[in-house]
Protein backbone atom coordinates (compact mmCIF):
# COMPACT_ATOMS: atom_id res chain seq x y z
CA UNK A 1 0.00 0.00 0.00
CA UNK A 2 1.49 3.43 -0.94
CA UNK A 3 1.65 6.13 1.59
CA UNK A 4 0.28 9.10 0.60
CA UNK A 5 0.41 12.69 1.76
CA UNK A 6 -2.56 12.98 5.27
CA UNK A 7 -4.29 16.42 4.79
CA UNK A 8 -4.29 18.91 7.61
CA UNK A 9 -7.11 19.94 10.21
CA UNK A 10 -6.62 23.66 9.54
CA UNK A 11 -6.40 26.11 6.93
CA UNK A 12 -2.57 26.76 5.82
CA UNK A 13 -2.75 30.12 7.95
CA UNK A 14 -4.70 28.57 10.93
CA UNK A 15 -1.29 29.08 12.81
CA UNK A 16 -0.69 32.55 12.36
CA UNK A 17 1.02 34.53 13.73
CA UNK A 18 2.81 31.58 15.71
CA UNK A 19 3.77 29.44 12.11
CA UNK A 20 3.40 31.72 9.16
CA UNK A 21 1.21 30.42 6.11
CA UNK A 22 4.22 30.25 3.48
CA UNK A 23 5.93 27.97 5.73
CA UNK A 24 3.44 25.92 6.07
CA UNK A 25 2.21 25.55 2.68
CA UNK A 26 5.75 24.67 1.42
CA UNK A 27 6.55 22.20 4.75
CA UNK A 28 2.90 20.32 3.77
CA UNK A 29 3.14 20.47 -0.01
CA UNK A 30 6.86 20.19 -0.58
CA UNK A 31 8.52 19.07 2.06
CA UNK A 32 6.55 16.18 3.36
CA UNK A 33 5.50 15.67 -0.08
CA UNK A 34 8.63 14.88 -0.96
CA UNK A 35 8.99 12.20 1.74
CA UNK A 36 5.99 10.64 0.84
CA UNK A 37 6.87 10.35 -3.19
CA UNK A 38 10.57 9.32 -2.20
CA UNK A 39 9.44 6.27 0.03
CA UNK A 40 6.73 5.16 -2.36
CA UNK A 41 10.02 5.09 -5.19
CA UNK A 42 12.13 3.25 -2.26
CA UNK A 43 9.90 0.99 -1.83
CA UNK A 44 8.60 -0.15 -5.64
CA UNK A 45 12.67 -0.29 -6.24
CA UNK A 46 12.37 -2.86 -2.97
CA UNK A 47 10.00 -4.92 -3.85
CA UNK A 48 12.02 -5.21 -7.10
CA UNK A 49 15.38 -5.67 -6.02
CA UNK A 50 16.77 -9.10 -7.03
CA UNK A 51 19.88 -9.22 -4.72
CA UNK A 52 20.79 -8.35 -1.13
CA UNK A 53 22.68 -6.23 -1.87
CA UNK A 54 20.14 -3.76 -3.86
CA UNK A 55 18.05 -4.15 -1.11
CA UNK A 56 20.43 -3.10 1.69
CA UNK A 57 21.44 0.04 -0.73
CA UNK A 58 17.46 0.99 -0.22
CA UNK A 59 17.41 0.94 3.22
CA UNK A 60 18.36 4.23 3.80
CA UNK A 61 16.25 5.77 1.62
CA UNK A 62 13.56 4.05 3.35
CA UNK A 63 14.49 5.05 6.55
CA UNK A 64 14.98 9.01 5.98
CA UNK A 65 12.06 9.29 3.46
CA UNK A 66 9.99 6.68 5.70
CA UNK A 67 10.55 8.29 9.04
CA UNK A 68 9.81 11.71 7.12
CA UNK A 69 6.24 10.72 6.32
CA UNK A 70 5.63 8.82 10.07
CA UNK A 71 7.08 12.18 11.96
CA UNK A 72 5.91 14.68 9.77
CA UNK A 73 2.39 12.67 9.64
CA UNK A 74 2.35 12.96 13.50
CA UNK A 75 3.63 16.72 13.47
CA UNK A 76 0.68 18.05 11.76
CA UNK A 77 -1.67 16.24 13.88
CA UNK A 78 0.41 17.96 16.85
CA UNK A 79 -0.39 21.23 16.07
CA UNK A 80 -3.58 23.46 16.59
CA UNK A 81 -5.12 26.50 15.95
CA UNK A 82 -5.34 29.32 19.36
CA UNK A 83 -8.44 29.55 20.84
CA UNK A 84 -9.15 33.18 19.09
CA UNK A 85 -8.81 31.11 15.90
CA UNK A 86 -11.48 28.35 16.89
CA UNK A 87 -8.79 25.97 17.78
CA UNK A 88 -7.11 24.07 20.97
CA UNK A 89 -3.30 25.26 20.32
CA UNK A 90 -1.61 25.88 23.35
CA UNK A 91 -4.18 24.63 25.86
CA UNK A 92 -3.64 21.91 28.43
CA UNK A 93 -6.77 21.12 30.33
CA UNK A 94 -6.35 19.36 34.01
CA UNK A 95 -6.20 15.67 33.26
CA UNK A 96 -3.87 12.79 32.47
CA UNK A 97 -1.51 14.59 31.04
CA UNK A 98 -1.16 17.48 32.56
CA UNK A 99 -0.83 15.32 35.64
CA UNK A 100 2.03 13.09 34.17
CA UNK A 101 3.74 16.05 33.71
CA UNK A 102 3.37 17.67 36.63
CA UNK A 103 4.60 14.70 38.39
CA UNK A 104 7.61 13.81 35.92
CA UNK A 105 9.26 16.97 35.41
CA UNK A 106 7.63 19.37 38.33
CA UNK A 107 5.84 21.59 35.96
CA UNK A 108 4.82 22.40 32.58
CA UNK A 109 7.24 25.27 32.19
CA UNK A 110 10.07 22.69 34.01
CA UNK A 111 8.89 20.43 30.42
CA UNK A 112 8.94 23.41 28.40
CA UNK A 113 12.23 24.55 29.01
CA UNK A 114 13.65 20.85 28.98
CA UNK A 115 12.11 20.01 25.74
CA UNK A 116 13.31 23.50 23.72
CA UNK A 117 16.94 23.44 25.82
CA UNK A 118 17.45 19.27 24.11
CA UNK A 119 15.61 20.23 20.62
CA UNK A 120 17.70 23.50 20.32
CA UNK A 121 21.02 21.61 20.86
CA UNK A 122 20.40 19.12 18.21
CA UNK A 123 23.62 20.02 15.73
CA UNK A 124 21.94 20.15 12.43
CA UNK A 125 18.49 18.81 11.69
CA UNK A 126 16.05 16.73 13.73
CA UNK A 127 13.22 15.99 16.51
CA UNK A 128 12.58 17.20 19.89
CA UNK A 129 9.97 14.65 21.51
CA UNK A 130 7.70 14.08 24.57
CA UNK A 131 7.32 10.63 24.50
CA UNK A 132 5.46 7.81 26.99
CA UNK A 133 8.10 5.24 28.47
CA UNK A 134 5.39 2.12 28.67
CA UNK A 135 8.10 0.08 30.87
CA UNK A 136 8.85 2.82 33.35
CA UNK A 137 5.22 4.25 32.67
CA UNK A 138 6.98 7.84 32.81
CA UNK A 139 6.98 10.72 30.25
CA UNK A 140 10.81 11.68 28.85
CA UNK A 141 12.19 13.74 26.37
CA UNK A 142 13.88 13.08 24.10
CA UNK A 143 15.95 13.78 20.76
CA UNK A 144 16.38 11.87 17.49
CA UNK A 145 18.57 12.84 14.46
CA UNK A 146 17.41 13.54 10.40
CA UNK A 147 14.23 12.14 10.29
CA UNK A 148 14.32 9.02 12.49
CA UNK A 149 11.33 8.23 14.44
CA UNK A 150 11.03 7.95 18.02
CA UNK A 151 11.08 4.09 18.47
CA UNK A 152 12.17 3.85 21.94
CA UNK A 153 8.93 5.29 23.62
CA UNK A 154 5.44 6.76 22.30
CA UNK A 155 5.50 9.74 20.49
CA UNK A 156 2.82 11.95 22.46
CA UNK A 157 4.40 15.64 20.93
CA UNK A 158 7.11 15.92 18.05
CA UNK A 159 8.79 19.28 16.96
CA UNK A 160 10.60 19.48 13.88
CA UNK A 161 14.01 21.70 13.88
CA UNK A 162 14.48 21.11 10.37
CA UNK A 163 14.97 24.77 8.84
CA UNK A 164 12.04 24.02 6.73
CA UNK A 165 10.03 24.23 9.47
CA UNK A 166 11.09 28.04 11.17
CA UNK A 167 13.49 29.42 8.85
CA UNK A 168 11.47 31.66 6.49
CA UNK A 169 10.06 33.20 9.39
CA UNK A 170 12.35 32.72 12.69
CA UNK A 171 15.76 32.78 10.08
CA UNK A 172 18.42 31.13 12.62
CA UNK A 173 16.41 32.10 15.99
CA UNK A 174 15.84 28.13 16.54
CA UNK A 175 14.64 29.45 20.35
CA UNK A 176 12.36 32.20 19.46
CA UNK A 177 10.72 29.22 17.21
CA UNK A 178 11.18 26.91 20.25
CA UNK A 179 9.01 29.45 22.55
CA UNK A 180 6.00 30.35 20.26
CA UNK A 181 5.56 26.83 18.77
CA UNK A 182 4.13 25.68 22.01
CA UNK A 183 1.22 28.24 21.83
CA UNK A 184 -0.18 26.30 18.52
CA UNK A 185 0.38 22.62 20.64
CA UNK A 186 -2.39 20.78 20.75
CA UNK A 187 -2.11 18.59 24.11
CA UNK A 188 -5.78 17.07 23.29
CA UNK A 189 -4.12 14.82 20.70
CA UNK A 190 -0.92 14.41 22.93
CA UNK A 191 -2.88 13.49 25.57
CA UNK A 192 -5.15 10.85 23.46
CA UNK A 193 -1.80 9.34 22.69
CA UNK A 194 -0.68 9.03 26.65
CA UNK A 195 -4.26 7.18 27.32
CA UNK A 196 -3.82 4.78 24.52
CA UNK A 197 0.31 4.18 25.21
CA UNK A 198 -1.05 3.69 29.09
CA UNK A 199 -3.38 0.79 28.63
Amino acid sequence: MSATLPPLDYEYNALEPHIIEEIMRLHHTKHHQAYVNNLNAAEQNYASATTPAQKIALQAAIKFNGGGHINHTLFWKNLSPIASKGGKGGVLNDGPLKQAIVKDFGSVDNLKNELNAQTAAIQGSGWGWLGYNQKTKRLEVATTPNQDPLLNLVPLIGIDIWEHAFYLQYKNDKVTYLKEIWNVINFDEAEKRLVEASK
